[in-house]
């Protein structure tokens, strides 16, 4: 049986190593977490004027970018501050120093929907010179879940209203109210949908078996085989084209009808040209002006001759105009019948 100086003794070093363990363990605990920089590494304190704290608690996380990068050592409400009273401490890793600038944000944010706050600064366009240890921190008020429920306050009562109209609507479609009721209730249109897909089931039928012109059309080999005979003699025309037979295979490929026309509207062109110049007699009937006055005067006297003659006077007029002479030689006609018969051989 161990005597009891043995007993202590044995308490006492169970004692010491449970100490020495417990010591170790937090120091290796401090040692091993990057996300402050360790227990010895150097930190910076830096301060953000919020005007809420939204539930932030002390030794919450701060967070660069999503990352951890210190913690929050102290909160506390100032009186010199009247629209951010609430002074949120941080000791940030200086290892993270860099990226933090004078102009970077603070805000607070929640770590899902029901999450604890946290601080969360934000340096995507910060351009500022480095942030030193002491200064203050600019923040970026967020709204809280209150104040979003508050500004959606009447986009809630408008979507009640119009999830009631909503629910209104389908109960009077649901009780057959309305055309649209009508449509979704009543069997007639079911009925005239029936009868409407009936009707072309059978024109189908029709058209398959080859009944009325549309089928006859769409079964019957006449008209395709027609068709083809007229593409295959469309195809020989244009061949004969192509080749110069025929005539006007040889007005497109004889180059001699091209030349001769080029020769007849070159002359036509010189003729034209030489009555504008006055040369030749077209030329000088274009170009004389006493030709055109005597013209002018024998259409006038002609005019004159046809309208004496129109109203009768004259041996013209009277020809035109007196019936006499018709009747006299008419009269003649019969007389020389009468005394000289006519034989027919």
């Amino acid at each position: 049986m161990p005597s009891q100086q043995e007993v202590h003794w044995s308490q006492l070093k169970v004692g010491v190593l449970v100490v020495t363990s417990t010591v170790l363990l937090t120091v290796l605990v401090f040692l091993i977490s990057g996300s402050v920089g360790g227990l010895f590494s150097k930190k910076i304190l830096v301060r953000s004027y919020f005007e809420n704290a939204a539930g932030l608690q002390e030794g919450a996380p701060v967070s660069l970018e999503g990352v951890t990068i210190g913690s929050v050592v102290k909160i506390q409400v100032t009186s010199a501050r009247k629209l951010t009273p609430v002074e949120v401490t941080m000791k940030i890793s200086n290892q993270f120093r860099d990226s933090l600038h004078s102009d970077s944000r603070a805000s607070l944010s929640t770590i899902g929907v029901l999450g604890d706050t946290v601080v969360d600064i934000n340096s995507q366009y910060a351009t500022g010179p480095t942030l030193r240890d002491g200064d203050e921190l600019r923040t970026m008020e967020t709204p809280s879940v209150p104040d979003v429920v508050k500004a959606r306050q009447g986009t809630i009562e408008q979507l009640n209203v119009i999830l009631a109209k909503l629910n209104a609507l389908v109960d009077n479609i649901t009780n057959g109210n309305g055309s649209i009721g009508q449509l979704i209730s009543s069997d007639a249109l079911y009925k005239q949908f029936y009868a409407a897909a009936s009707q072309i089931n059978t024109l189908a039928s029709n058209l398959n078996n080859g009944k009325g012109s549309i089928g006859k059309l769409m079964t019957d080999d006449t008209l395709y085989d027609r068709a083809n005979e007229s593409v295959t003699k469309l195809d020989n025309i244009a061949n004969d084209l192509n080749n110069g037979k025929g005539s006007v295979g040889k007005l497109l490929k004889d180059e001699s009808l091209y030349n001769n026309l080029n020769a007849t509207v070159a002359n036509a062109n010189k003729l034209i040209g030489d009555i504008n110049a006055g040369k030749g007699g077209l030329g000088y009937l274009a170009k004389d002006p006493e030709f055109a006055r005597k013209l002018d005067d024998t259409v006038t006297k002609l005019n004159l001759i046809l309208t004496n003659v129109s109203d009768g006077k004259g041996t013209l007029g009277k020809l035109a105009n007196d019936e006499t002479l018709y009747k006299n030689a008419n009269e003649l006609m019969v007389e020389s019948q009468r005394l000289v018969p006519l034989r027919i051989f």
